[in-house]
């Protein structure tokens, strides 16, 4: 069955997360926490010379299974894709991605990553700035 199949790649992806760890001279970091289940996710992303495209992408922390799975399947997406194309993911492409239905305190978790994405590619300014 396909759903167990999906259950399977949502397992070894936090078993053995892809692009997990730190990332020196990072030129962006977003962070995104999940207080309902203590899911914790920090993304940084090394964009080439041109500030265009994603070089290099890794995550940090901890959670469930579902939050750092779909955190692991996002940074494989995200190596080397325009900083354009990756602006224009949706959540619903990282639902899909995952391939199980979730229910509503579970998407928080699916999203985690996706959300410290969000914040890697648009930073807020800082106060200094102001």
């Amino acid at each position: 069955m396909a759903y167990d199949m999906y259950q399977e790649v949502i397992l070894q992806h936090y078993r053995s997360p892809k692009n997990f760890g730190p990332l020196d001279g990072a030129d962006r970091v977003g962070e995104e926490s999940n207080p309902l289940c203590g899911d914790h996710i920090t993304v940084r992303l090394k964009l080439d010379a041109a500030h265009q495209k994603i070089d290099a992408v890794r995550f940090e922390g901890d959670g469930c299974a579902i939050s750092v799975a779909s955190a692991s399947m996002l940074t494989e997406r995200l190596a080397g894709l325009p900083l354009s194309d990756a602006e224009r993911l949706t959540r619903d492409d990282v639902l899909q991605q995952l391939g199980i239905p979730l229910s509503p305190a579970r998407l928080k978790c699916a999203l985690t990553g996706f959300v410290a994405l969000g914040r890697a590619l648009h930073p807020e300014p800082s106060a200094a700035a102001t």
